[in-house]
């Protein structure tokens, strides 16, 4: 992808990262302009990763890379701040356009993607209000949203803590919390609840 990049002339690779929580370190210190962020990472996945970047980063804008051809993964992208969603077989001119419309403010997806993904954002949207439905997912803060996937995705609460610069403490706040709003305790229960509505998928996460 490096190599790939440094062919546009108007294009510059300002930093790398191996994982999720790296790639986090590295927007808060580079503040780059564009993020290409993998879906499937270890640590903190991209799906986890845009929201913490979004508030580590607010200018940066973010385009996932993926080799899942669902449009509920890149719906689940959108919601959480993306500016884009790239199949990782598209052309290279694909990623280009992502990164040039992204930049710009605008929003780009790959083709095959494109239709379905923009139906089902607008059909999970209260018509009278705009905003999107809420299930019982939504009606967590952002916060809790993160710390639920932190959880699931098997991070104790000092590994939560130290990825969102905020005390033990805190974290266990937020999972009484989140806890209280969903009526599950036990994480195992949380792993099997995040897939049946779609922010987990074992095709991938247990990889």
């Amino acid at each position: 992808m490096r190599q790939l990049l440094s062919t546009q002339a108007d294009l510059e690779v300002a930093g790398e990262a191996a994982d999720g929580v790296e790639a986090l370190d590295r927007c808060r210190k580079l503040r780059p302009d564009v993020l290409l962020l993998d879906i499937a990472m270890p640590r903190m996945n991209g799906l986890e990763a845009i929201k913490v970047i979004r508030e580590a980063a607010p200018d940066t804008k973010i385009i996932m890379l993926s080799m899942f051809e669902k449009e509920a993964y890149a719906h689940q992208a959108l919601e959480a701040g993306a500016n884009g969603y790239v199949l990782k077989g598209a052309p290279s001119a694909d990623v280009f356009a992502a990164i040039r419309s992204a930049a710009k403010g605008g929003y780009y997806f790959s083709p095959q993607i494109h239709a379905a993904v923009i139906e089902s954002y607008l059909n999970t949207r209260n018509p009278q209000t705009g905003k999107v439905k809420e299930s019982g997912f939504e009606s967590l803060s952002e916060r809790e949203q993160q710390v639920f996937l932190l959880v699931v995705e098997g991070n104790s609460t000092s590994e939560i803590s130290k990825i969102l610069c905020v005390s033990p403490k805190t974290i266990e706040k937020h999972r009484a919390n989140i806890s209280k709003k969903l009526g599950l305790t036990n994480p195992v229960d949380m792993v099997k609840y995040a897939i049946r509505i779609g922010v987990l998928d074992p095709e991938f996460w247990t990889s």
